[in-house]
């Protein structure tokens, strides 16, 4: 899969998804911490990448109003921050296999 993490993303969960070979952006490495929320959504729509945050707010309006103008998305999952990036990690993990990329493609998920 391919993912696009967003600058509130710990290190961890991208060295954890890159060792489950997913192919994985980190946006601090992309395009500057000044982007707003719609250019980084759009910019992950149009890479096709799932875009991985912990900003639920901003990014769950604009996948709704991408989703009422039949604008597709590879998908979007907010990580819920839990007491360790181990718990974190465990969770996303468990996501992706119940889900798989088929339960992510155009979806909100959260982990």
């Amino acid at each position: 899969m391919r993912f696009l993490l967003d600058h509130d993303v710990p290190d961890e969960v991208g060295q954890v998804l890159r060792y489950w070979q997913h192919d994985v952006q980190r946006l601090r490495e992309i395009l500057p911490v000044t982007t707003t929320d719609a250019a980084i959504f759009d910019f992950a729509r149009r890479e096709q990448r799932i875009l991985l945050s912990c900003n639920r707010d901003h990014f769950l309006k604009l996948a709704r109003d991408a989703s009422s103008k039949d604008q597709p998305f590879a998908g979007l999952i907010i990580l819920i921050r839990r007491r360790t990036r181990q718990s974190e990690c465990a969770h996303l993990l468990s996501l992706l296999r119940r889900a798989g990329m088929s339960g992510l493609s155009g979806n909100v998920n959260l982990a």
